[in-house]
C-alpha cells in the first residue's frame, strides 16, 4: 500500500464524499492506504499542501480568493467538488413545520462569527427578503463552542453542520426548521485541493478513480449502510443520528455524482462573496480551478 495523506480543514458528515473513499474501501481498491487528520486550530490545511505533509485536502474555492484579491498565485488548484450546497442546518427550540425565515427578525441567533459559513448565512437571509442586521447574532466560538453555547440557552436558533443538529433533536434539545443550503441554492461550496504538480502523478490519478466511486456510492447506497461503514470515524455520534444526518444531506442533494466543480457552481460562489462585500473582482474559473486528473 501507498501512503496517502490527507487533511480536512473541518470534520463532519457534510463531507463525506472524502471520508468515504477511505470508509468504504476504494482508496484500498486503488492500493492506498490514508494517513487522514485534521487542520489545527487557526491553520489553513492549504498550509499543508505548500509544507509538503498532506497531499490532498478538504478546503473551499473561497479560499482562492485572497490570494487573487492580492494578485498573487495561490499555488494550489480546486479540482474536484464535496458539495454542491451549504451544508449548515438552522435548529430552533421548538419544532416549527411552517417556519419563515422573517422569523429570525428580532430574534438570537447564534452563527459563526466570519468565513464561509457566515457569508453563505448572510446571502441566505438576502436570498429570503430579510435584514441580516434584524438579528440578533451570537458569535461564541467554533463549532464546539457554537454547540455548547446553545445547549445552554443560548439563543433561539443556532447555526451548525450536521450531526450537530441531529445530536441536538436525539437530545431534546433542539429541532432543525431550515436548510440553509435551499436557500442559498447551487454553489461551489467545499473542495478537494492539490498542489498542481500532484495532479499529474499516478497516486494523484487512483486518488481521483476513487473519489470517483465513492460519489457514485454515496447516491446509490441507503444511508443506514453508509452510517455503518463511517461509524468509526464518528465515536462520539449516535450511529442513529449519524443515519438521519447522512440521509438529510443526500435529500439535500449535496453529493450529486459528478466530481468536476462546474462553471455554474463557481459563478455562483463568486456571487455570493461579492454580494458580501469579500471580493471585488470576478476572477476566472482556471485560476482557481482545474479539472480533475483522469484515467
Amino acid at each position: 500500500m501507498t501512503r496517502i495523506d490527507i487533511q480536512f480543514s473541518m470534520f463532519s458528515a457534510f463531507y463525506s464524499p472524502l471520508i468515504a473513499t477511505m470508509a468504504g474501501g476504494f482508496l484500498a481498491e486503488e492500493g492506498l492506504e490514508a494517513d487522514w487528520s485534521i487542520s489545527p486550530p487557526g491553520v489553513s490545511a492549504i498550509a499543508a499542501l505548500k509544507d509538503g505533509s498532506a497531499h490532498v485536502v478538504q478546503s473551499a474555492l473561497s479560499q482562492a480568493f485572497g490570494p487573487l484579491s492580492k494578485g498573487e498565485d495561490p499555488g494550489v488548484v480546486h479540482f474536484a467538488q464535496i458539495n454542491e450546497t451549504d451544508g449548515f442546518l438552522l435548529t430552533g427550540r421548538e419544532p416549527d413545520p411552517d417556519f419563515d425565515w422573517r422569523k429570525l427578525e428580532g430574534a438570537e441567533v447564534v452563527l459563526f462569527s466570519s468565513g464561509q459559513p457566515l457569508a453563505m448565512f448572510k446571502y441566505a437571509c438576502h436570498r429570503a427578503g430579510i435584514d441580516y442586521g434584524s438579528l440578533r447574532a451570537l458569535h461564541p466560538g467554533n463549532a464546539a463552542e457554537i454547540d455548547r453555547a446553545f445547549r445552554e440557552g443560548q439563543g433561539a436558533y443556532v447555526q451548525q453542520q450536521g450531526p450537530f443538529p441531529q445530536q441536538l433533536e436525539a437530545d431534546g434539545v433542539g429541532h432543525v426548521v431550515a436548510e440553509v443550503g435551499r436557500q442559498v441554492g447551487r454553489c461551489g461550496f467545499s473542495s478537494l485541493c492539490a498542489r498542481p504538480d500532484w495532479l499529474e502523478t499516478g497516486m494523484a490519478r487512483a486518488f481521483t478513480r476513487a473519489y470517483r466511486k465513492a460519489r457514485l456510492w454515496l447516491n446509490q447506497t441507503p444511508a443506514a449502510e453508509i452510517a455503518r461503514a463511517e461509524e468509526e470515524f464518528f465515536p462520539e455520534i449516535d450511529l442513529a443520528v449519524l443515519e438521519r444526518c447522512i440521509g438529510a444531506y443526500q435529500q439535500l442533494g449535496c453529493w450529486p455524482p459528478h466530481i468536476e466543480i462546474t462553471p455554474e457552481a463557481y459563478e455562483a460562489t463568486l456571487d455570493i462573496y461579492a454580494y458580501n462585500g469579500l471580493i471585488d473582482t470576478r476572477f476566472a474559473y482556471d485560476r482557481a480551478c482545474a479539472l480533475p486528473p483522469e484515467g
